[in-house]
């Protein structure tokens, strides 16, 4: 007797009919749970059957409950019946698409509530919630299929959903709907279909990992809580590939005063990952020179287009950044690979999943746009470029091979550098051994609350807060809230006049409305910009506000899709910019977001791989003391721990050597080391992204303090990069990390973020979702600081504080190191500059190219310069001058009347520098004296740079600082110098509004 058994006999038939004999180990055990109403969270891989395990019991119970009459009053009595003033007029179910008011006692729209008192519409029974609507498209495929044979009716309903068709669900609810979480809280305040959801007795969350540690989970968690007060109780099934805490999962799911059962399959779906680091070979660098990249960059396409040649792969990347460099390096190279990620419109998204589904494309490079359950067919390969920074990414997204019970899931993550290697070995070894990542959920999250309180103001029509504190606090992430704290939040929204609020009753406005419909997704509300192909006539994609900021304009080329589009037009007030395809190389776009933290856990393994190593090495533990031997067992460690190839092992244990050939200490989980070469210093410490981010913070902010002036950082889950205006010894940060006072860790960290960019976007986006700031602020207009003052010292401000701390800054790790380097755990030693130190500094592990300028740009700039006059004068003698073409200046400048070569190269309007120059010291004011030391500095770089500092110089808006950062970058390559000319102008072109 299986768990089909107990499914109807139309059920079984239809089963039967489509050669399904036998459930799947996660359809066997959560079937009959399912069927017996119990709250259920199915944890089983990819393509095993979670959907149909679901699925199949919410059809039988729709066949059953149609078989026999059902009391109408049950769910309401469950419920509390009808809400307090529902009978007042709310909006039609529009899904954000549009918002309606009341005017002298009618609604003023295209549909008027109510009406379904008369028509009687049917009622939902079951929901099926999903996270992205991509996948909406797939189960509407699947289920309605079902749905059809069995004579049940299923429907999709999201913010594409036509008015058409949403109209004809407000009329007639399916049995069935799909939907995205956003749109479930649209459906509470449609009149119509909160009337169908009273029938909702089964509410299926698909993906729920995904959304547990969002604040759209912390949302979605109270619109359940919202809809349990029109439905009564309904059972509640989520469903995952991969959850790293059961637990705190299930509790999220059904909230922590309802029992939920876990239901956690290992499937025998054997896992086989490998990580590699291909290596240059001779045809490499030809294949270089065609793509105009680095010949490492050459030889990882090379192994994935051999791979792709071989098998149907998915090619995942971290960023869509990534996705697009290779995109277009295989579109040079003509391959059938197409690109998949969240910035591309949803035509293009579809054309290449059914292109990849059909076998018109070999390959898909995606990002986590493909982690999820969409069905695009048998993936034979799974290849990461790049370590997956996380556990639990590289468990679903090779999840996504092998995609069906008996099939081996392959994958291969193509390491990119020698951290990469020992940071993906850590990741497939624990992938190995099911070690995942444990969820964080947020904790009373304001923002949430108050968008949910407007809510169920709307709800209710008038509501005590009492009311709301039972109902909000039924959920996981509000279980601790307090009553002052609800007050505090519901105050601050009456202040925004989102809501009336008084004696202890919250009461819903006009503004409700539209401040509701406009906030339905706690998802950062950026600005995009929909790209349209001129030509073809048709949507290329999406760019977001800071790229169009950055870069967008008339003539500026860049990559999406894969392919080379030139800027025609920017109309700002339609967020549409205009492109015509071209053949010329572009810039890539950038996206902000994106960058996945390593965890603590995967830092610190990564560490001590390093650490292990290197005692192989030094013969410590297995080596023979000798070069060979060492090495030999090193590299024997290595591949028997963990599942690294030759190559990839040899990248790594070669780094290791270098470092401890200089006889310099090797950073790893138990030992941080400060270098330093004068004015950046690296500290080199294998705590994670987080962690590092932290101790960052408060680094930078000691020594501003002690230093009088900003200190920049940069941060890796190996490094903290300070760059400081003046020299600095590493001896000093060495002391000054651990001396600081782990008490104090937590008050510097929110001084010095407030201070922030960081958080002063945060704050715009928690002040947008507590109502207290327009959609369309003009950022050139409204001062940011403006904004601090107002909220910083409130819930929003306390919000987006917490926010920053939540998804930025591990304060705890943070605050163990600083224990456990008092406590003599944790070692702290400094050295010279390092090869493991230089490592950081190389830009990301992740793919890059050259910003590739095209030929006839790169030429038209240096005929330009060369072209443009130049001011020599001798600061030595100070009587020498002269005015010339850049073109016409030596190589060596060298004054004729004293021969010195402090030779500056002015640019023709600063003839006033060389009157302030020749001035006596005694007159000088001390800007003649600033403006002296530019003269002097500009002089300097000629020294020491010859023309190609005139050169600089002479370019449009650098002054001696701007090109002595690019004189320090001197490529040999001159037509890299020119395109890092090109992109300074740019910058400088850019920014120069703000000058003053």
């Amino acid at each position: 007797m299986t768990a089909f058994s107990r499914l109807r006999p139309e059920i079984r038939g239809m089963l039967a009919r489509q050669g399904i004999a036998e459930p799947t180990a996660p359809q066997e055990r959560a079937i009959p749970l399912i069927l017996a109403g119990e709250h259920l969270l199915l944890i089983a891989p990819t393509g095993t059957g979670k959907t149909e395990a679901a699925a199949l019991p919410l059809f039988n119970r729709i066949l059953r409950d149609r078989a026999r009459p059902r009391a109408g009053t049950a769910g309401m009595e469950a419920g509390g019946g009808r809400p307090r003033g529902e009978e007042r007029s709310s909006p039609g179910d529009g899904d954000g698409m549009r918002w309606e008011t009341r005017s002298r006692g009618r609604m003023q729209g295209r549909e008027r509530p109510g009406t379904d008192e008369d028509e009687g519409p049917g009622r939902i029974s079951a929901i099926y919630v999903t996270p992205l609507r991509a996948l909406n498209r797939d189960m509407l495929s699947r289920l309605r299929s079902w749905g059809e044979e069995l004579g049940v009716s299923v429907a999709v309903r999201h913010g594409d959903t036509t008015q058409a068709e949403r109209r004809a669900q407000s009329l007639r609810p399916p049995d069935l709907l799909i939907t995205t979480p956003e749109t479930l809280q649209v459906m509470l305040t449609g009149k119509r279909l909160r009337e169908s959801l009273r029938g909702v007795r089964t509410v299926v969350i698909d993906e729920v990992h995904e959304l547990a540690a969002s604040k759209r989970g912390s949302q979605l968690a109270l619109v359940l809580e919202r809809m349990a007060e029109v439905a009564g109780e309904f059972q509640r099934v989520g469903l995952s590939a991969t959850v790293g805490s059961p637990e705190v999962v299930a509790e999220f799911l059904v909230g922590p005063r309802r029992r939920c059962r876990i239901v956690q399959t290992d499937v025998e779906r054997e896992a086989r990952f490998r990580v590699i680091s291909p290596q240059p070979e001779a045809g490499d660098y030809a294949l270089a020179k065609e793509l105009e990249c680095d010949p490492s960059l050459a030889a990882q396409i090379r192994v994935i287009r051999e791979a792709v040649r071989r098998e149907r792969c998915l090619v995942f990347v971290n960023t869509r950044q990534a996705a697009e460099v290779l995109g277009s390096s295989f579109r040079i190279l003509g391959e059938r690979i197409g690109v998949h990620h969240g910035s591309l419109s949803k035509e293009a998204r579809i054309e290449a999943e059914e292109a990849f589904k059909a076998g018109r494309l070999r390959g898909l490079i995606c990002t986590s746009s493909m982690e999820l359950g969409i069905d695009i067919g048998d993936v034979e390969h799974v290849i990461q470029y790049s370590s997956p920074r996380e556990v639990s990414r590289l468990v679903q997204r090779v999840g996504r091979s092998g995609h069906r019970v008996g099939r081996t899931s392959a994958g291969t993550i193509i390491a990119t550098s020698p951290d990469d290697v020992a940071e993906a070995a850590a990741i497939a070894r624990r992938a190995n051994s099911r070690v995942l990542e444990g969820t964080r959920l947020h904790e009373r999250p304001k923002d949430v609350l108050a968008n949910q309180l407007v809510g169920l103001a709307l709800d209710f029509g008038e509501v005590a807060l009492k009311r709301c504190f039972e109902i909000v606090t039924r959920s996981r992430p509000f279980r601790d809230l307090s009553f002052p704290e609800l007050e505090e939040v519901a105050a601050e929204i009456a202040g925004h006049r989102l809501v009336f609020f008084e004696g202890g009753i919250l009461r819903r406005r006009r503004k409700s409305w539209q401040y509701y419909y406009q906030n339905l997704s706690m998802i950062p509300d950026e600005k995009r910009y929909r790209v349209y192909d001129v030509v073809g006539r048709k949507p290329v994609g999406t760019l977001d506000e800071a790229f169009v900021v950055n870069f967008a304009e008339p003539g500026a080329t860049f990559v999406s899709r894969g392919e080379m589009w030139e800027i025609v037009e920017v109309v700002d007030e339609e967020a549409e910019i205009r492109v015509a395809p071209i053949q010329r190389g572009g810039e890539i776009p950038s996206w902000s977001g994106e960058e996945i933290p390593v965890p603590w856990e995967v830092a610190q393994e990564a560490g001590e791989v390093r650490g292990r190593v290197a005692r192989h090495l030094e013969g410590e533990a297995g080596g023979d003391g000798g070069g060979g031997g060492g090495e030999a067992a090193a590299l024997a460690f290595l591949m028997e721990s963990y599942p690294v190839e030759e190559e990839a092992a040899s990248a790594f244990v070669k780094l290791i050597k270098r470092q401890l050939a200089t006889h310099l200490p090797v950073p790893d989980e138990r030992t941080i080391v400060v270098e330093g070469d004068g004015t950046y210093i690296t500290i080199n410490a294998c705590l994670g992204h987080q962690a590092n981010e932290a101790l960052g913070r408060v680094l930078t902010a000691l020594l501003s303090a002690r230093l009088g002036t900003s200190v920049a950082l940069d941060v890796d889950p190996y490094r903290i990069g300070l760059e400081t205006p003046r020299p600095i010894l590493p001896e000093e940060v060495a002391a000054l990390l651990a001396g600081t006072d782990p008490d104090h860790l937590a008050p510097i960290l929110e001084m010095t973020l407030k201070n922030t960019s960081l958080f002063t976007w945060r704050m715009v986006h928690v002040a947008r979702r507590f109502g207290a700031l327009r959609r369309d602020l003009d950022r050139e207009v409204v001062s940011l600081k403006r904004v601090l003052g107002l909220f910083v010292d409130g819930v929003i401000g306390e919000e987006a504080m917490r926010e920053v701390l939540f998804d930025r800054i591990d304060a705890d790790r943070a605050r163990e190191v600083l224990e456990g380097l008092r406590a003599g755990k944790i070692a702290i030693t400094t050295s010279s500059a390092s090869p493991i130190g230089a490592e950081g500094r190389r830009g990301g592990r992740d793919v890059t190219t050259p910003e590739r300028a095209d030929g006839a740009v790169i030429d038209l700039l240096k005929d330009r310069i060369m072209n443009d006059r130049v001011i020599l004068f001798c600061v030595q003698c100070k009587g020498w001058k002269s005015l010339r073409m850049v073109k016409n200046v030596p190589e060596v400048p060298e004054c004729p009347v004293c021969g010195s070569r402090m030779v500056a190269a002015l640019k023709p309007w600063e003839e006033e520098e060389i009157r302030i120059v020749k001035k006596p010291e005694a007159a000088k004011t001390p800007e003649d004296r600033r403006r002296t030391k530019r003269v002097y500095r500009n002089a300097n770089l000629v020294l020491t740079y010859g023309k190609a500092a005139a050169v600089a110089l002479a370019s449009r808006g650098l002054g001696p600082e701007t090109a002595a950062r690019l004189m320090r970058n001197l490529r040999r390559d001159e037509a890299d110098f020119y395109r890092d000319i090109l992109k300074a102008e740019r910058e400088y072109a850019r920014t120069k509004r703000f000058w003053s």
